[in-house]
């Protein structure tokens, strides 16, 4: 009597690889990116082209209470006055996270997928949590100066101060992996999915499918709003300086 038994090989970092002038780039990552890209221009480009005050399409309502409702956040959080950019700044992280999350609906059967969510690599989420935290300090530096924006970190008591260093050289790496990992565990989950057998597949993958997709909107709205509450790091400091 034998047995049999089959293992799946789930591995963070698992990319189609693209080798460009000695350079290895990770090719599912970069496509997935652009057809999100390409999805948002569209959009933007079918709004703008339809877009009515008398009779709005549903796509341009649906858009314009985005906008409401990041406007109502930043008002809460840092005052549209203080920083009106960051609606826009937070709005296209918002629809480009969803959106890039949203093409896991769309399965390539290969593995790896041919366009996995993006946010699923982690370089991709280190690179928006740095534009994220990079925006931050260089805002409140132009509006603070170096010393008025970082003078938190040395306040009494002082020997807080390595912790709020931490702190600091933290956000970036928390910001970037709460969303990898949520996203990558959708991922592991569709991987575990396909070991099933064919006749029952398609049950677990369609109620997977809908429930990663619930999983994609919150954490593209965790992320957007995350971007306002960092943001809104740099309100305190103008209203102590104005007193």
């Amino acid at each position: 009597m034998s047995t049999t038994t089959s293992a799946i090989s789930i591995t963070p970092g698992e990319h189609i690889n693209w080798h460009v002038f000695g350079l290895t780039l990770n090719g599912d990552t970069i496509t997935s990116t652009l057809i999100a890209g390409a999805i948002i221009v569209l959009l933007g480009v079918l709004i703008a082209r339809k877009s009515s005050v008398e009779k709005p399409t549903k796509l341009q309502l649906t858009f314009e209470t985005i906008v409401d409702q990041v406007e109502a956040q930043v008002e809460s959080s840092l005052g549209i006055r203080t920083a009106p950019w960051v609606v826009p700044f937070a709005v296209t992280l918002f629809v480009f996270i969803l959106i890039a999350n949203l093409i896991a609906i769309v399965p390539t059967g290969h593995h790896p997928e041919y366009a996995p969510p993006p946010a699923s690599d982690v370089n991709l989420t280190y690179a928006l949590a740095l534009i994220v935290i990079g925006t931050m300090h260089v805002t409140g530096i132009r509006k603070n100066g170096f010393r008025g924006y970082y003078a938190h970190i040395v306040a009494k008591p002082r020997v807080m101060t390595p912790l709020r260093v931490i702190e600091e050289i933290m956000r970036p790496l928390t910001l970037a992996l709460r969303l990898f990992g949520n996203i990558f565990a959708g991922t592991v989950m569709v991987a575990l999915l396909a070991a099933l057998p064919v006749y029952i597949l398609w049950a677990p993958q369609i109620l997977w499918k809908l429930f990663d997709s619930f999983i994609g909107i919150i954490q593209a709205f965790i992320f957007a709003l995350l971007t306002i509450i960092y943001m809104g790091s740099v309100a305190p400091h103008e209203q102590e300086g104005a007193h």
